[in-house]
């Protein structure tokens, strides 16, 4: 896997509050973590959602998600997020995300994302503006690379 190109994004801790009834982390904070994640390799880029708004004209909404549950997560467990930019499309970009425990060096969870370019006066898709296709064909991961 060419990690060099898989950017750290997040490093946290679970909370007793992450979890459940099963006491381990809820599936629904690693959603919050991904989302972090996500926009912490945005940013990695240079395209913070003021830079895309404002530079390019333009946002990214979240079209699809998937994430894959591997291994829990419980109280006190420290966590790392390392994500990639894996396609671009014509509207839209694949970003890739695995959440590993940070002690035992076990992959937890696998995010995949699709952001879609979004027009906020016609509120429909548009492509990729060239600009940003430029920035951000170079550092394009092959997700089955492992």
């Amino acid at each position: 896997m060419a990690m060099d190109r898989w950017v750290e994004t997040l490093r946290g801790m679970a909370f007793p509050m992450h979890c459940d009834h099963m006491n381990h982390v809820n599936n629904r904070w690693y959603s919050h973590f991904f989302d972090d994640a996500s926009l912490s390799l945005w940013s990695h880029f240079g395209l913070t959602e003021k830079a895309l708004r404002e530079r390019f004209n333009t946002s990214a909404v979240i079209a699809h998600t998937q994430i894959d549950f591997l291994k829990e997560l419980v109280a006190s467990d420290q966590f790392i997020i390392r994500s990639a930019l894996t396609t671009i499309g014509k509207t839209s970009l694949t970003l890739q995300s695995e959440l590993f425990h940070i002690d035992e060096e076990l992959l937890c969870a696998r995010q995949t994302m699709i952001a879609v370019f979004f027009n906020d006066k016609t509120r429909s898709s548009q492509p990729v503006p060239n600009a940003i296709r430029e920035i951000l064909e170079p550092v394009i991961v092959d997700a089955h690379e492992r």
